[in-house]
């Protein structure tokens, strides 16, 4: 039997999805915007972010079942559903002054089409490329990282010409359509590709052990991954959400360079998501998350100390690459270890920790630094946390065989 669609327009279909709601990284560009219209302070417009991040991770870690069971078409169509209309009831909340209506609408409903459409494609892509798992993920995965590099300048542009609502209505409007047409292309392949290395045949996902969600849960290796996932994001996005002022206090930039590092992190963080999700298909997912740790543990003791602008930025930017390829490796690495089967949904179990890293990366960094009055506390307790990830990622190197309970 023949494949009846393009794999590389099933990738297309994914990276639609993935940039569309990847433009929820771009919510800082609209945080000024609503405090000047809306009257509202920086925290409370800071909290429509981290809910809807927190959704995220609750939607895909409960919806993940959802997606399996239905497959990659409705759940696509789900999302875009969730995401469209938090987006237009965001412009209808705004137009109110409602901050309960923006935290429902971009919160709660916005960020569940997040959780569900960041999960939609991964197992589908899997299937198509069996023999460049880390690749396939990371190319869509990769979409969501670079996303808020064209959302941020569209999002000015069109409150700039049209109005902080309109905007809402406009980009709404336009993901639907996006979304709508890239979950209707998704579907798995009809049958595995035969292909080989060499002389090796590959196992292909549908030849090893198939875990249930259920399975997967009561292994050690779960909670080993989630916990490396956990500590790899917390940290990652503790120093995303200071990274401007931090560069302005320690370094004396000016704020316009500090805008422009910026922008630099958000073209790493894509980058990294496809470039370590490429490297760890030679290098093995076992492997490439000790070198994330090891690289991680120097870089923050690093950056605790350093004053060079040149080297503060370096060492920035290493870490951003990391902690965007933590997440583009994690889909790669669970199938290696749990099959397709029900892919979507261990992945979603293992994304509940990013909802709560959302939570907990800058909420920690806030409160040691209100205590301190330094950032280099925070970032040797970010070195030290590593340590113990690194610790875990060996153990799981060695001791990586999964057995059904």
């Amino acid at each position: 039997m023949q494949q009846t669609k393009n794999k590389w327009l099933i990738v297309l279909a994914a990276i639609g999805i993935h940039i569309s709601i990847g433009s929820v990284y771009a919510w800082s560009v609209l945080t000024r915007p609503i405090m000047q219209a809306m009257g509202f302070i920086l925290q409370q417009v800071t909290w429509t972010f981290s809910l809807a991040i927190l959704f995220l991770g609750l939607s895909a870690g409960f919806l993940g079942t959802y997606v399996e069971r239905y497959g990659p078409r409705r759940s696509g169509l789900t999302a875009a559903a969730f995401f469209g209309v938090g987006m237009l009831g965001t412009a209808y909340a705004l137009s109110r002054h409602s901050l309960p209506l923006l935290y429902l609408s971009y919160g709660v409903i916005g960020g569940i089409g997040l959780g569900v459409g960041y999960i939609t494609p991964v197992s589908t892509l899997v299937k198509w490329f069996p023999q460049n798992r880390g690749l396939a993920t990371g190319l869509a995965i990769m979409g969501f990282g670079f996303a808020s590099l064209i959302a941020g300048p569209v999002m000015q542009l069109l409150i700039a010409k049209y109005g902080l609502i309109e905007n809402f209505i406009i980009l709404g409007c336009a993901y639907v359509v996006v979304m709508t047409a890239s979950a209707l292309y998704l579907e798995p392949p009809k049958m595995p590709e035969l292909t080989s290395k060499g002389n090796f045949k590959v196992q292909l996902p549908e030849q090893q052990g198939q875990f249930s969600v259920q399975e997967a849960m009561r292994t050690w290796q779960f909670y080993a991954l989630w916990w490396v996932f956990f500590t790899n994001i917390t940290c990652g996005i503790g120093l995303l959400a200071v990274a401007s002022p931090m560069a302005q206090e320690v370094i004396k930039m000016s704020p316009m360079e500090a805008a422009s590092m910026v922008g630099v992190i958000g073209l790493l963080n894509g980058g990294g998501r496809i470039v370590w999700s490429t490297i760890s298909d030679y290098l093995g997912r076992r492997n490439t998350y000790i070198a994330f740790f090891a690289i991680e543990i120097v870089a923050f003791y690093l950056l605790a100390g350093v004053t060079d602008s040149l080297f503060f930025q370096l060492l920035i930017f290493i870490i951003i690459t990391c902690y965007g390829g933590g997440f583009s490796c994690m889909p790669a690495y669970l199938s290696d270890l749990y099959g397709t089967k029900q892919l979507s949904a261990i992945h979603g179990r293992i994304l509940t920790a990013w909802g709560l890293a959302g939570i907990v990366g800058p909420l920690l960094l806030s409160q040691i630094y209100e205590r301190t009055h330094s950032y280099s506390v925070t970032l040797y307790f970010f070195s030290a946390c590593f340590v113990v990830s690194l610790a875990v990622a060996v153990v799981l190197k060695f001791k990586a065989d999964v057995r059904k309970a």
